[in-house]
Order: structure tokens, then C-alpha cells, then sequence
């Protein structure tokens, strides 16, 4: 195949092509016709490519995830976005008039080649990073950016498209079609379809460099990660837990360094250390270790990055016409403008930062009593908040620990699906499905009363060299039924340290609650009714909702009583603990709330400025000055490791999302707790499945709200759940 990354093709060529479709009102699928059009650019690529290669096996075919090199991974990619694009003009260049079958439903069919790439592509990039498939990523990025300007700035198209939009047809399609179309229109329309001239190639140009910096700052702060590791002797173990102690052997062994004990540089190892380690000078020393990654003055800072990343945004929303970016961004979420961010935001910060001063002064009291000689630190904080929690409530987070293993948690969380979603979790004989890694295992997902295959889960949890830091969720295969059922392939993916050989793996009940949370979101996709695969995106200040909700079932009776045992006697959890967790459940919320607003205020700060001469470290100390930002703590992203905000747009101007979705969370959790079978409740799951699982996009998260609920939902929910008191009350008797 030759070395090129757009194949050319004549608009008459393309036209005398589709004037043999069939005609309107029947289905036009375009992808036999561009395979046509491109077979002699390539054909032996489609011939040869397993990475584009239809998927086969059991469950409706699944990737070749046995197959997975990465020396066909480019030309996978140049071949799939070539195909993409014939089909692309084809649909543009249709003679006959634009329908919503002709040309939206043309265009959910079109790119299936190269939607089977893109799950390999992302594995390579989030699960099994190497510096290989990092060169290859840098060279591809910009290549990606342009082949999707190329759609989005494909003049015919967009005008089929807003010809479908302003037509009579529109108005005689259903809600979800209508929708649909809205999508389609608005996506082009906020991406550059209405520029021309000169204002569309430097929009296209923009984001060509945005994607090869955004790429570039993903993995400065990758390498961090894996470049900085604190290596322990026995000696330097004191208050670690025997847990974690036995897992930072293992990760050293791992590393070539037998007989010590590692400390990675992500949060999964940085956050039980800051807990329970006695020795304060090696608290500091990993505290700043994990929190100045992509901060170094070296070849992986980002600070200059930023700086471009900014302009570059600001210029390119201002082609759009737009006063700064997150207006533009924030104009089709459910927050609108803003403006309307910061003043959920800027309502919660006064409560959290006094909860924070109120933290640090009983961590203080604490340190004094015992003669420690210090004033509380950012790397204090941890240690000390611990010695709090055994003070006021006598909780120790290692004895709940102890009840929290992996496995169980694993399966309490298909009990939790069974009930509410009426899903059942098969483990699939090891071999059946191909996987990407040995940890990695699988499920199939079926309805519990028919029988029927819903999908597979596929959960990677350990943390490794190459994997980025955190826990998320992904598809590799979306649901949809406008051409006959299309089944979900689901992934969750964590970063808990590998214990030793035969150990149960035991986890942080902040970690099992994030468990809980991907877990949500996989239960999200799953639960889909929508026809069409651009109906299952999301509006991202409603998307985190459906997770943040699914935490809350982790505290149930159903689950304490059943999945919580010890990892030794496998006797339960006892009450008294039980009542203990329970009473702590607002413990520690200054830190956790103004650690997370900070970064979203930030985040917000950022795109609403003027970024001419930007200087990051500068702009990042002068806002948390003027927010009044505690000194004990810090953000909990700083902005040289800030990805979900630089190294892709899916959370810029967008952080906020998470608060605002927990004042939905609070809400609706309160509905549960009202209804005579509490979170177990049959109607209100029933409604909760109905309204706000299965719809994804094909309505607007508002009303999808109000359908479940019968009301929008109130902030004072919010403030509840957080033990704070309202807006207006601070400093009432």
C-alpha cells in the first residue's frame, strides 16, 4: 500500500457512482460502492488488515484482541479513514434530494471499517502505551484531526444536512429521529461547517495542532508516571499496612528491584502511602513527586503546551464568533453558559473551604497533642485526616479495608445490576474471547427473565507500565437496532495494585466506590434502547449522573450484609463498623468537595480568560489566591497534569459536570430513600431504567430528569448529602 493518508477521488467519479443507488425512501448504504470506489488504493489492506477485519466469534463477533499488532495499526487507520470519507462524498454527492434515510441514516451507517480500528487504537493508547505506539500516536493525531475536519467542513454534506433539518420531513419524524438530526446539525454547526474562505482552513489547521499537542501532553505526563518511582527499604515500611506493603513488593519485584518496595506515581499508590506512612520527610517526598508530574522543566513540561492549547481555543471559537471558549462549550449542556456553572460552584466553595478550615484545625489539635512539632502540610493532610477519623468516629480505614476485597466487590455489583437492571453477569470460559492481556477477564451480560444477550464486560483492574493512571469505562461496540440488534461490548478499567500471588486484592472504600462508579457507567450502556449509534453519546454535565448515582448502592444493607466479609475468616462486616462507616459518610468533605471544585473553578477560569501571554504556574497561584484556596491541600489536578481538560476537549470547560451531576445524584437518591423499598425500590428502578438509563441521548437530559422525578432537581439535595448547610445559612445559629 502506498504511504498516503487521503486517497483522491473525482466528485464526477463519485457522483456517477451514487446515481446507481437505489432510490429515496429505500436504504442507501454507501459502503459496497466506496469499497468500489477505493480497492485499487486499498484493497489488499482490507484483504490483509486483522485490525480491520470484521469481527467474528461468539456474541455477535468480537475484536481480535489476539491479533492486535501494532505494526498495522497506521496503515488500519489511513485505509479505515479512507473508506470513511468515499462513503462520506458519496452521501454528499447523492443526485437525489436530501431525506433522513438518504443522508442521517446514511451517515450512522457509514465508518464501520474504521470503528473497528478505534478499539485497538484506544487500548494502545490508555491500557498498553509503549514509546512505539507513542510515535506512531503523534504522527496520527494531526492525520485524525484532519480527516475529521474533512467531514465537518464537507460543504454538500452539511447542506443535505440542514436541508433534512429545516425540511417538512423533520417534522413528521419521531422525537428520537428529530433529535438525531438536531445532532447532526448542531455538531457541524458548532465545529466549522458555516466558516468559508480562509476562517475554515485556519479552523481546520487549529485543530490539527490541537490534537497533536493534546496528544503530546497525555503522554508528558505518562512518562512522569512511569519515570518517577520512590523505592522503600524495609526500614522506611512504618504504619503501611501489611495490604499494601505486600502489593509495593510486588511492583518493585515487577521493576527489577526484588526485596524493596515501590511507590508508583499515580493516585492508586500515592494516596494509601500519604495515609499511613510515619515517615513525614518521604510523605513530602512522594507528595511532590505525583503532584508536580508534567512540571519538571524538562522534556515532559507542559506549562508552554498549555499556554498554546489556550490560544489556540480562544482563537478558534472566536472564528464561531463566540466571547470565549467554555461559552461555546457550555451553550448545548445542561448548565447553558458559564455563568450558570460558576454560580453552582460559587455557591458550594464558601461551605467547602470552611468545612476544610474545620478539618485542619482538629488535624492540628491532633499533631500538637502528640508532640509532632509541625503545622499541617499538603502531605500532612492525609496522614492526619486519618488519625481524625479514629479520634471522632474510631474508624480505621485499613480495618474497613479488610472487608473490602476486589472480588466481592465485583459481585455485589452484579447483585446490584440483577436487581435494579435485571442484567445477570456470566463469567465466559477463559478462551472463548480473545483479550488484550492476561489480567484482563470477561462476562456476558444477559436479561435475567428471557435469557436474551445483552452484551460482554470486559474489566482490566491492575495498574501496569503503560496503562494511564485512574479509572474509567469505554465501548469497544455501541447498541443500536436501526439495521437489527447490535449487542454492547463494555470495558471497566481501575489501576488497583496487584497483590502477591494467590492474595485477595483489598481496596479503599474511596476505590470502591469509584468501582461502583465505572460500573454505573457501564450499566448505562447496556441499558440503551436508542436506534441509532449517535443517540448513545451524552451531554457531559449529565453523564457522570448516571455513575455518581450507582455509588450510593455500595452503603445498601443488601450489599454490607452479603459482600463486605473479612479476607481471612470470611466472617461480615460487624455492625458496629457498619454504623461507624455510616456515621463517618460526611467525614472529610472539605477536603474531598474543595480539592475537586478547585480543579473545575480552575478549569472554568481558564476558559473564560483572555490567554494572550499566558503564564501557567503564574495564572494557576493568583486564581487560588484569590479563590482563598486552603494551603493544606491542593487542587486535585493541577494544571500540569490536568488530562481531563488538556489532553482531549471531552471534559475542557467541562469539569464543573461532576458537581453538577451530583446535585442530580443527590436528588434522585433522595427518591430512593422515600420509596417503601428504599434503594431496591422495584417502581422507582423501574422509572430509573426507563427515563434515564435507557433513553442515553435520544432526549434532553432535562426532561429525561423530570420524567423520573416529577421535578427538576434541587441543589439543597446536594447540600444535605454533604453535610453542608445551605446557601444563605453559613454562620446562622
Amino acid at each position: 500500500m502506498k504511504n498516503r493518508f487521503l486517497m483522491t477521488v473525482s466528485v464526477a467519479a463519485l457522483t456517477m457512482v451514487a446515481a446507481c443507488s437505489e432510490p429515496a425512501g429505500v436504504r442507501t448504504d454507501f459502503s459496497d460502492q466506496a469499497s468500489a470506489v477505493i480497492a485499487a488504493e486499498y484493497g489488499d489492506e482490507f484483504a490483509s488488515n486483522a485490525l480491520l477485519a470484521e469481527w467474528h466469534g461468539p456474541y455477535s463477533g468480537v475484536p481480535a484482541f489476539d491479533k492486535m499488532d501494532l505494526s498495522d495499526i497506521k496503515s488500519a487507520l489511513e485505509a479505515g479513514m479512507a473508506k470513511n470519507l468515499a462513503e462520506i462524498d458519496l452521501i454528499a454527492n447523492n443526485p437525489e434530494p436530501a431525506t433522513f434515510e438518504n443522508t442521517i441514516v446514511a451517515l450512522e451507517r457509514s465508518g464501520r471499517d474504521l470503528s473497528r480500528v478505534f478499539p485497538y487504537y484506544g487500548l494502545w493508547a490508555s491500557n498498553l502505551s509503549t514509546p512505539e505506539f507513542r510515535e506512531i500516536q503523534r504522527e496520527m493525531a494531526p492525520k485524525l484531526s484532519a480527516f475529521s475536519s474533512k467531514i465537518t467542513q464537507n460543504e454538500a454534506l452539511f447542506a443535505r444536512i440542514r436541508t433534512v433539518y429545516e425540511s417538512g420531513e423533520y417534522q413528521t419524524l419521531n422525537p428520537a429521529q428529530q433529535r438525531l438530526v438536531w445532532l447532526n446539525y448542531d455538531g457541524f454547526a458548532r465545529n466549522g461547517a458555516t466558516l468559508e474562505g480562509e476562517a475554515k482552513q485556519r479552523y481546520a489547521e487549529i485543530n490539527q495542532r490541537l490534537a497533536e499537542i493534546h496528544t503530546q501532553f497525555s503522554n508528558n505526563v505518562l512518562a512522569d508516571e512511569e519515570g518517577y518511582v520512590t523505592y522503600l527499604n524495609e526500614d522506611q515500611l512504618s504504619g503501611l499496612p501489611p495490604s499494601f506493603i505486600q502489593g509495593a513488593a510486588a511492583a518493585a519485584a515487577d521493576r527489577g528491584h526484588e526485596g524493596q518496595y515501590a511507590i508508583t506515581n499515580s493516585r492508586s499508590s500515592m494516596d494509601p502511602f500519604l495515609t499511613y506512612s510515619d515517615q513525614r520527610d518521604l510523605r513530602e517526598q512522594v507528595w511532590r513527586t505525583y503532584y508536580s508530574r508534567g512540571n519538571n522543566g524538562d522534556q515532559y513540561d507542559n506549562n508552554a503546551i498549555i499556554a498554546e492549547i489556550m490560544q489556540l481555543r480562544d482563537e478558534r471559537v472566536a472564528l464561531l464568533g463566540y466571547d470565549n471558549y467554555a461559552q461555546w462549550r457550555l451553550e448545548n449542556r445542561m448548565a447553558k453558559t458559564p455563568e450558570n456553572a460558576y454560580a453552582l460552584m460559587e455557591a458550594v466553595w464558601p461551605a467547602a473551604i470552611a468545612r476544610v478550615a474545620e478539618e485542619v484545625a482538629d488535624m492540628q489539635a491532633i499533631a500538637d497533642a502528640a508532640g509532632a512539632g509541625i503545622t499541617i502540610e499538603p502531605w500532612d493532610y492525609r496522614y492526619y485526616a486519618e488519625k481524625v477519623r479514629k479520634d471522632k468516629y474510631d474508624l480505621d480505614s485499613d480495618q474497613v479495608k479488610q472487608y473490602l476485597q476486589l472480588d466481592k466487590l465485583r459481585e455485589a455489583m452484579f447483585m446490584v445490576a440483577g436487581e435494579l437492571f435485571n442484567f445477570k453477569f456470566t463469567a465466559v470460559p477463559e478462551g472463548s474471547v480473545p483479550v488484550f492481556h492476561e489480567d484482563v477477564k470477561v462476562w456476558e451480560v444477559t436479561d435475567k427473565t428471557s435469557g436474551d444477550h445483552i452484551g460482554l464486560w470486559y474489566l482490566d483492574p491492575f495498574a501496569r507500565p503503560g496503562k494511564r493512571s485512574g479509572a474509567w469505562a469505554t465501548t469497544y461496540r455501541s447498541y443500536e437496532s436501526f439495521d437489527g440488534k447490535v449487542t454492547v461490548l463494555g470495558s471497566n478499567n481501575s489501576n488497583f495494585v496487584k497483590g502477591a500471588e494467590g492474595e485477595p486484592v483489598l481496596v479503599s472504600w474511596d476505590d470502591a466506590l469509584t468501582f461502583f462508579h465505572e460500573f454505573g457507567h457501564a450499566l448505562h450502556y447496556y441499558s440503551s434502547a436508542v436506534a441509532y449509534p449517535t443517540l448513545n453519546g451524552g451531554v457531559r454535565d449529565y453523564t457522570e449522573f448516571q455513575s455518581q448515582l450507582l455509588e450510593r448502592w455500595l452503603v445498601t444493607g443488601r450489599v454490607i450484609d452479603n459482600y463486605l466479609v473479612h479476607y481471612q475468616t470470611g466472617a461480615p462486616i460487624p455492625a458496629d463498623l457498619v454504623v461507624k462507616i455510616k456515621a463517618a459518610a460526611t467525614f472529610n468533605r472539605g477536603f474531598t468537595t474543595t480539592e475537586y471544585l478547585a480543579s473545575a473553578l480552575m478549569d472554568m477560569a481558564y476558559h473564560t480568560m483572555d490567554p494572550a501571554g499566558l503564564e501557567v504556574q503564574a495564572f494557576e497561584a493568583a486564581k487560588l489566591a484569590e479563590l482563598n484556596m486552603p494551603a493544606q491541600l491542593p487542587m486535585r489536578h493541577r494544571s500540569t497534569q490536568f488530562q481531563h481538560i488538556f489532553s482531549g476537549e471531552g471534559y475542557s470547560a467541562g469539569y464543573y459536570g461532576y458537581l453538577w451531576a451530583d446535585v442530580l445524584t443527590s436528588d434522585a437518591a433522595e427518591a430512593f430513600a422515600e420509596a417503601p423499598g428504599g434503594f431496591y425500590d422495584p417502581e422507582v428502578a423501574a422509572r430509573l431504567v426507563k427515563y434515564l438509563f435507557a433513553p442515553r441521548n435520544s432526549i434532553d437530559p432535562a426532561e429525561a430528569y423530570r420524567l423520573f422525578r416529577g421535578r427538576d432537581a434541587e441543589m439543597e439535595a446536594l447540600m444535605r448529602d454533604r453535610g453542608f448547610p445551605a446557601p444563605g445559612e453559613e454562620g446562622e445559629d
